[in-house]
């Protein structure tokens, strides 16, 4: 594994700055479930039947209970869309999670900066950026003098293609992972391993120590990591890549129920031509993600070890599409109902290989999307679609006529809206401290339409309002990165003069399912607050080991089974009580009992 200068000093560090929350988990000991009907058993006697079905509900990660836990993560996935589209739903994919599993329809993440990295960062830390430092997908680095992406590193290489490029790895990363916890509780005997099309949904899933993180090669589609997990390619990937399996999907149309194309995959002559573009944006990309799954379950032998491993799939797709056509149109929907039936064949497949009571599931989302600006403008709701570039040069405009009128300067770098990034060295020559130049720079942003604003140095010492936003805008925090300004945008704006796009404290960027599959879980809908944060301890605390090392998340205890509860006075959950609907048997098909 290539080193990583300065991250042995800045985990360790952000470790101690902050509170380690652990919950300890009670002795397990699982009731007695009925089997899956999917499951023909012989005439046992009961208390057989009984001791069966407990060493199969009984978690432990040292002891494969479950073999294996599948994390499945979409891209820009809002938690209305359940609801929304729950009557289209046939039985088997979503429906698994909503009348089989455990679903927590009030999940919001309790953040502002609501992008893919810190997104992914945080479902598998347990921690917000103040805890897990990823505070964008890219950020202004003042040493290079440029924005950097959140997984880049120069240390690395590529692994996959013929030719050299720079790798991606975890080092920005200041908090470990449900991955890690489980590598160190078994002493590496557990598998990790992480998919996606982005570099960076992949790497912050898989952590600092998983086997490999894959994602693609945005040209041909092939399937790469870096040289931080592993020198080359399996066999089984390499091969995966031979039988040019991407070609296959560029030149197919993707067609509604109706038979109406939706979308073509083909190349068009003089247009940019790669596969994330052509494929990336239709569900040809999922059925690509979920056979490469297949092979890496099969290739590297998951679920057949000691212990418990770990697979996170982050599904790109519906991200791609959603920027440029947004929640609410056709398209999209004929995306989830595709999506739909891609997870209840992936489900299939682990039911066949694994049985289901051997496997859990999570289902998740890294953020929402807000409508179209032209969507909601025409039910007469304040919307509006701007230029970042725009913004900058305004807001550059504003404080060159305060700060030195005969010397325009740009001291705004970038702005990622709605980060501001700002150029220290400007502010330098204009003897501005740090402090006064991001307030100087937030002002000149409410100047430019922003509601509020937080800075880097206000973040840093905690000084925000006690309300919500205050917490939001507090977690955002990172000190990755050099000085910045967080704007509060007004409801229903987004960057960007075509499509939508997320980054704001809004229920429309924040809402997200969270929902869970298997022996440990009581099926039913539960209308407590959730947060994704609480994902990781819940499922560290079932398998018996650490929550990850900032997780600030609880143990969503209203949704175990009795038996996996914590005792009388451990205190993980809600004051209110859940409201629980439609519980079942564990299976994929069949009505609920």
């Amino acid at each position: 594994m290539a080193a990583n200068t300065g991250v042995a000093q800045r985990f360790t560090a952000a470790i101690k700055d902050h509170h380690h929350k652990r919950l300890l988990a009670p002795e397990v000991r699982a009731p007695p479930l009925p089997p899956s009907p999917a499951v023909t058993l012989p005439p046992v006697r009961l208390s057989a039947l009984l001791l069966v079905l407990s060493s199969l509900a009984a978690a432990s990660a040292y002891n494969a209970r479950p073999r294996l836990i599948v994390v499945i993560v979409i891209d820009q996935f809002r938690g209305d869309y359940l609801d929304r589209y729950r009557d289209d739903l046939p039985p088997g994919g979503f429906r698994t999670f909503l009348d089989r599993g455990a679903n927590f329809s009030d999940c919001n993440y309790n953040y502002a900066n609501t992008r893919t990295a810190p997104g992914h960062a945080t479902l598998f830390t347990g921690a917000y950026s103040n805890g897990h430092g990823i505070i964008d997908n890219e950020w202004w680095d003042p040493l290079k003098k440029r924005m950097v992406v959140s997984v880049e590193d120069e240390s690395t290489q590529i692994v996959g293609l013929a030719a050299s490029a720079k790798g991606s790895s975890p080092h920005y990363l200041l908090a470990d992972t449900l991955g890690d916890e489980l590598k160190l509780a078994t002493q590496g005997k557990s598998k990790v391993f992480s998919i996606a099309l982005k570099d960076r949904a992949s790497v912050f899933s898989g952590g600092y120590s998983a086997d490999a993180a894959y994602w693609i090669d945005q040209d041909s589609g092939a399937w790469i990591t870096s040289s931080y997990y592993r020198a080359s390619l399996p066999r089984w990937a390499e091969d995966f890549n031979h039988s040019k399996r991407a070609e296959k999907y560029l030149h197919q149309d993707w067609k509604d129920s109706d038979g109406h194309v939706l979308r073509s995959a083909a190349p068009v002559a003089g247009k940019p031509s790669s596969f994330y573009l052509l494929v990336g944006s239709t569900p040809f990309a999922n059925d690509y993600q979920f056979e490469f799954a297949r092979e890496l379950i099969t290739g590297e032998k998951l679920g057949q070890g000691p212990a418990t491993d770990l697979l996170t799939i982050s599904l790109s797709a519906n991200d791609i599409l959603g920027h440029q056509v947004g929640p609410d149109s056709p398209e999209l929907r004929a995306m989830i109902l595709a999506t739909d039936r891609q997870l209840a064949e992936f489900f299939e497949f682990l039911g066949r290989n694994f049985g289901l009571a051997n496997v859990w599931l999570a289902l998740s989302a890294d953020h929402g999307i807000p409508p179209l600006p032209k969507i909601a403008a025409a039910l007469r709701i304040p919307a509006l679609a701007l230029s970042a570039k725009t913004l900058r040069d305004q807001v550059n405009f504003t404080l060159s006529a305060k700060l030195s009128p005969q010397h325009p300067a740009a001291y705004v770098k970038e702005i990622s809206y709605p980060l501001a990034w700002l150029d220290a060295d400007a502010f330098a020559a204009a003897k501005i401290a740090e402090e006064d130049a991001e307030r100087a720079t937030g002002e000149a942003m409410k100047q430019a339409g922003f509601r509020a604003y937080y800075t880097r140095t206000q973040l840093a010492k905690s000084a925000v309002p006690s309300t919500e936003e205050g917490t939001k805008y507090l977690h955002s925090y990172s000190p990755v990165g050099g000085w910045y300004v967080m704007g509060v945008p007004a409801p229903f704006t987004v960057a960007g003069m075509s499509g939508t796009d997320h980054v704001s404290p809004y229920t429309y960027d924040t809402h997200v399912p969270l929902s869970f599959f298997g022996l440990p879980f009581q099926p039913g809908t539960y209308r407590t607050h959730a947060e994704p944060v609480d994902l990781a301890p819940t499922l560290a605390s079932l398998l018996g080991i650490n929550a990850p090392t900032h997780s600030i998340g609880r143990v969503l205890t209203e949704a175990l089974n009795p038996a996996q509860r914590p005792a009388s006075g451990q205190k993980s959950s809600p004051s209110t009580k859940a409201e629980r609907i439609e519980p079942a048997v564990l299976s994929l098909s069949g009505a609920s009992h």
